[in-house]
């Protein structure tokens, strides 16, 4: 069955990040279409890049990467759900997208931002990045304002409507993440017979 992380993308304290991906992963499983998991980057104590050599090369060496490409390689699709910080994604989501590479290739990704706009332009800057990475993003987001679609600036209350967005952008979300594996598999299949 396809596997689909919710990375929650932001490790501030008093953060909403882990009640938005938790409101996201019960719609999720709802739906019975995949295996959803929460990924709290808070749980992986990143530093700032700190491998001697660059992604790329897939030579990891420090134990948290490790850590965290066995995890990015685990599963198909990703949905990221990241706040917006002076008009970009945190840092630490970041980081943690640059310290491992050929592990993100070939899979998709959906997008949960919030803040005072929604998230947006933190989404944006992320498609970005994704497409460097040979990651297929999906068109449906979810844009959650802190003004409209939380109790007190604290607890998620999303109107009815993201939840018909965030059934959207699942429903891109898996499908592309089915279609990639069979990319993935060819790639697995190139690499094998050329050994």
């Amino acid at each position: 069955m396809t596997r689909i992380a919710i990375i929650i993308g932001s490790t501030r304290p008093d953060r909403l990040g882990p009640a938005v991906a938790q409101w996201i992963l019960d719609l999720a499983k709802q739906r019975g279409d995949a295996d959803y998991e929460l990924v709290d980057l808070a749980d992986f104590d990143l530093p700032h890049l700190d491998e001697p050599l660059p992604a790329s090369s897939g030579q990891y060496t420090r134990p948290h990467t490790l850590r965290l490409a066995e995890t990015v390689a685990a599963f198909d699709g990703f949905v990221f759900v990241t706040p917006e910080y002076n008009h970009s994604f945190p840092g630490v989501l970041k980081t943690a997208i640059d310290l491992v590479y050929a592990e993100w290739h070939h899979k998709a990704a959906g997008f949960v931002g919030y803040g005072a706009d929604g998230g947006i332009r933190a989404v944006e800057q992320l498609r970005g990045v994704m497409g460097m990475l040979l990651v297929a993003d999906v068109r449906a987001q979810v844009a959650l304002s802190l003004y409209d679609d939380f109790a007190d600036f604290v607890r998620p209350e999303p109107r009815e409507r993201h939840a018909a967005l965030a059934g959207t952008m699942l429903d891109e979300l898996v499908s592309w993440a089915g279609a990639l594996a069979q990319v993935r598999s060819a790639g697995t299949a190139a690499r094998s017979s050329r050994v």
